[in-house]
């Protein structure tokens, strides 16, 4: 009998557990664990419809696509819908298999009422993996409260190209601050046992950021060492050193191999050389795109059996190639039944290892979103995103006693903007957007959605700032434009503001989303990296008025900031701050808070210089002989890892031991910070290094450790770094992992350019080839 059946009893293995399942299943069942609908496929309006689930989830169902984002249900109501939907599994199909119910959470948990946190683009320049880990850890709590399992983020790719619209959503452009910040993601997402945690999804592999002409789903072209050595290195520590549980595959090909048919990456690379044992879900329509845009499968069912083949085991987000079509496939003896086993076989694993057949409900009245500890923990990692770009003449802090302020521009008094493409405020824009979508997708579409405008308690930027200065402050306000328009009308209104006023604080930048009045976002690429519309003209008003001018850039990706870099005295890099972030600025603004963040990704001076990024071959970063382009610098406008304080550091006594090391060893590395200024403030202590080995070129520079740390005015802190010699491994001309024997550079700074002391030791005798002893991280300590 069923009741008695090995899969239901929870004292036995998974494999023992699966085993049991898999061999009572029939075909149609085991298809359907490789698909997914939409949640409103099976709604009438927002109420779980027991008829359509009959039509849909007859042989159950692998996923259900975002319960709470693609939705606008409030938290307890998705949490009862869930239980509606795991009920309806358990007792109306044959062997009672929950689904597992997956989201977005990029930012934060994509649904109404959970707690948004700064886009991650700005979480990455707090450079603190252990804030990345606490807001994970919550982000975690509210998805498991109401009934979701599987999240699709982490965003692990390395980004050099500021002109594509997904720059926001990821950690920047080096491979070891994505893999570090992007392992702590996924361990506070995951928890201890993923039976109480959620599992994560490392997208998007592989090598997605470095599109042609930075445009969405285009080819990337990548040497081998590249992909290896960059663009796979983070998917590759989340796996190894997390215990990653899922994997997206990329959208676009490489070299003409679309990456969601690559055995190559989905199965040699990911499962045989790096032992994942995780599910791999398509990006949303991937599977089908083999046919309809890659044009490599001439039918949905081929398209099916190549991504099948290649190691990709569920069609995210509904039922198109993996149905019908490939259940006759397999029947007239086209796909081997075989291979639809080995997908299933992991789906189910991750199911029990998810605890969905022993715990599949929630319990709806423990529900509680973005409490006031969760609000405090967005507001303290906003804080610890800004970054201070410039302060000439410290016209920063503003003093709160000021008889006057102009607060001017498109994002100044606008909340929308405050939040990047996939948090819940911006995405849910996109349901009204669907039914043009779904013509170019070919899927079915919301019904009787509406927005709603209370998705999160938020304040804007100019209520920040009249909440935080004193009765016998006037603050002035203009628009003067709006984010992406041509319309020059409201800068008579701006100007008359700032001339009224003692300091002008004037917040441009983007609307991130995916409809088409945003400016940053997937499929928001752009081709100029100036200012959107006419906030350069708005901004050059402002200036020309003589009031001194601080600039608030909300925005998603580096800006080329033409004369504004050189001209303004102070501008303050917020990204998208999400809902405590007008707060988080204003306590910034008026110094209450000093601002430590660093950039992870560098500026350029102009579009014609991208990609560029610190960490470039010997022979790149400048044109020879020459050095600059003809127009401008080849230098950036600002480097990796820069960010100014209200303080200032100094960095000495720069210990290295042993100067001789072999393979295998440690190095340990020693610096001193002096704050030699009159207040707190946050230094992150970068730790670079460069190795010259025979026949391939290396990096001038790589970020090999970091350390943020709160010093006092006057007092001295010691960062000590232990530096495995197994970090440096390189591939060589024989694309081998391996040490090379020979004299490594230490660069300890403040950025990627400002490099405050250096050092060397050697590493001693033979080349030695690495095997399963890779080491990914340093180790930070801190005294005094």
């Amino acid at each position: 009998m069923i009741n008695q059946a090995v899969y239901r009893d929870a004292t036995r293995s998974v494999t023992e557990r699966v085993d049991d399942l898999l061999s009572r299943m029939s075909l149609d069942e085991k298809i359907a664990q490789l698909g997914s609908y939409w949640v409103y496929e099976i709604f009438d309006g927002m109420a779980f419809s027991a008829a359509k689930a009959s039509q849909l989830l007859g042989n159950g169902i692998g996923h259900i696509t975002r319960l709470g984002g693609a939705s606008n249900v409030r938290p307890v109501e998705s949490a009862s819908l869930a239980n509606q939907i795991q009920k309806f599994l358990i007792e109306n199909t044959r062997l009672g298999i929950p689904a597992v119910i997956h989201e977005e959470c990029c930012s934060g948990y994509m649904a109404r009422g959970a707690t948004v946190f700064p886009q991650a683009i700005g979480v990455a320049s707090t450079w603190e993996p252990e804030l990345v880990t606490a807001m994970a850890d919550v982000i975690r709590t509210q998805m498991r409260s109401v009934g979701a399992h599987h999240a699709l983020s982490p965003v692990l790719d390395v980004a050099r190209d500021a002109r594509w619209g997904r720059v926001e959503e990821t950690f920047g452009e080096d491979p070891y601050l994505v893999a570090s910040l992007g392992v702590a993601y996924v361990k506070g997402l995951q928890g201890e046992q993923l039976a109480r945690g959620i599992a994560a999804t490392a997208k998007h592999f592989v090598g997605y950021s470095m599109s042609e002409g930075g445009m969405n789903w285009a080819p990337a072209h990548l040497g081998w060492r590249e992909l290896r050595e960059v663009y796979l290195f983070p998917f590759e520590a989340a796996v190894r050193e997390a215990g990653l549980a899922s994997i997206m595959n990329a959208y676009h090909e490489l070299d003409g191999l679309p990456c969601g048919a690559s055995r190559e990456l989905l199965t040699e690379i990911l499962r045989q050389e790096w032992g994942f044992e995780g599910t791999v879900v398509s990006d949303y329509f991937a599977v089908n795109m083999l046919t309809e845009y890659h044009h490599v499968a001439r039918s949905k069912a081929e398209a099916a059996g190549m991504a099948l083949e290649a190691g990709l085991d569920v069609e995210l987000p509904f039922t198109d190639c993996y149905g019908d079509l490939l259940r006759e496939a397999v029947r007239q003896g086209q796909i081997p039944e075989a291979l639809i086993d080995l997908s299933v076989r992991r789906v189910l694993a991750q199911k029990f290892a998810l605890g969905l057949f022993d715990q599949p409900y929630v319990d709806a009245s423990l529900v509680a979103f973005d409490t006031p500890e969760q609000r405090q923990l967005a507001r303290h990692i906003a804080h610890k995103s800004i970054v201070l770009l410039k302060n000439d003449g410290d016209l920063l802090p503003l003093d709160k006693r000021l008889r006057s302020i102009a607060v001017i521009g498109p994002n100044a008094d606008n909340i929308r903007n405050l939040f990047g493409d996939y948090a819940y405020p911006a995405h849910i824009e996109t349901l009204r957007d669907m039914k043009h979508r779904a013509n170019v997708f070919n899927m079915p579409v919301p019904e009787d959605i509406q927005e709603v405008e209370d998705f999160i308690s938020t304040v804007s930027i100019l209520n920040a700032i009249r909440a935080k200065v004193g009765p016998d402050t006037q603050v002035l306000y203009a628009k003067g434009c709006e984010v992406l328009d041509s319309s020059t009308d409201g800068f008579a209104e701006a100007v008359k503001a700032a001339q009224q006023a003692e300091v002008a604080v004037v917040v441009v930048g983007d609307k991130a989303g995916l409809t088409d009045d945003c400016t940053s976002g997937e499929a928001r690429d752009r081709a100029v990296l100036t200012l959107p519309g006419v906030q350069s003209q708005l901004v050059r008003a402002v200036y020309d008025t003589g009031t001194p001018v601080v600039l608030v850039l909300v925005n998603g990706r580096p800006i080329s900031l033409e004369w504004i870099a050189e001209s303004i005295p102070a501008i303050v890099e917020a990204w998208f701050p999400s809902e405590e972030g007008a707060n988080a600025i204003a306590d910034v603004l008026f110094g209450d808070v000093n601002p430590g963040g660093k950039l992870p990704i560098t500026f350029p001076r102009s579009v014609g210089q991208v990609p560029v990024y610190y960490g470039h071959p010997p022979s790149g970063g400048r044109s020879h002989w020459k050095v600059n382009y003809v127009e401008t610098s080849a230098s950036p406008l600002y480097p990796f890892g820069y960010g100014l304080s209200y303080t200032h550091f100094e960095f000495a006594n720069l210990h290295i031991e042993p100067a001789v090391a072999e393979p295998g060893a440690m190095v340990t590395i020693q610096i001193d910070v002096r704050n030699t200024g009159q207040r707190s403030g946050d230094e992150v202590v970068q730790l670079y290094t460069h190795q010259a080995v025979p026949y391939v070129t290396r990096p001038v520079q790589e970020l090999k450790g970091y350390k943020r740390v709160t010093v006092e005015p006057g007092q001295v802190k010691t960062v000590t770094f232990r530096l495995a010699v197994n970090q440096l491994a390189h591939y060589d001309k024989d694309r081998q992992l391996v040490v090379e024997p020979g004299a490594v550079q230490v660069m300890l700074g403040s950025s990627s350019q400002d490099i405050r002391c250096s050092g060397e030791f050697q590493i001693c005798g033979e080349k030695t080839r690495i095997q399963g002893r890779k080491v990914f991280f340093s180790a930070s300590s801190l005294s005094g």
